[in-house]
């Protein structure tokens, strides 16, 4: 017999190493997870307790990052994808920090063709691409990479943040408030 312990969470946090997903956690939640600048700072999963409104919450889950392969077996993919599947919904996190657009839409790309290669049903609980680490750049260049993504925004929310300095995350985290509630309505 084999047991396997999956962490149970509303909210799961998809994106390569170091694209800001312990940063998002800590800036939104009451958990205070390893933060460094070096890919892999993030070795296990972490759950953190998100407060909006004034008297709800939800769970969020820290995976470490993914590496392109890690549906088949690639580093620790297939252990830490499996957190994801226990979710209600999925945060793609995008480090935007010195990336062209088009190189911020194929990492989207490559990260949801990761879920789809280990769980399709998976793909559809990605609601959100959160483009991370504007703090570190001009607004000219938020207003561009905002107008240049929409096409994702078709079938997903779109939203630009900074995790550290928690600059558009109030309102990241009220949207995924308010999509939970209307998940438990529907059931």
């Amino acid at each position: 017999m084999r047991l396997e312990l999956r962490l149970l969470a509303d909210v799961g946090l998809l994106g390569k190493p170091n694209s800001g997903k312990s940063s998002l956690v800590k800036s939104v939640s009451s958990a205070n997870p390893k933060i460094a600048d070096y890919a892999f700072t993030t070795l296990k999963p972490s759950l953190g307790v998100v407060d909006y409104l004034t008297d709800k919450s939800f769970v969020i889950s820290d995976i470490p990052g993914l590496i392109a392969g890690a549906s088949k077996g690639v580093g620790l993919g297939i252990q830490f994808l499996k957190h994801l599947s226990r979710t209600r919904a999925i945060l793609t996190i995008i480090d935007v920090e010195d990336k062209l657009a088009e190189e911020i839409k194929e990492e989207t790309e490559e990260l949801i063709k990761e879920l789809e290669n280990f769980n399709e049903e998976l793909v559809t609980k990605v609601k959100w691409i959160v483009l991370n680490k504007i703090d570190l750049l001009s607004q000219e260049d938020i207003n561009f990479l905002m107008e240049t993504t929409k096409d994702l925004g078709k079938e997903f929310s779109i939203h630009a943040v900074s995790a550290k300095n928690r600059i558009g995350t109030e309102e990241l985290v009220r949207e995924v408030g308010f999509y939970l509630e209307n998940l438990n309505e529907e059931i």
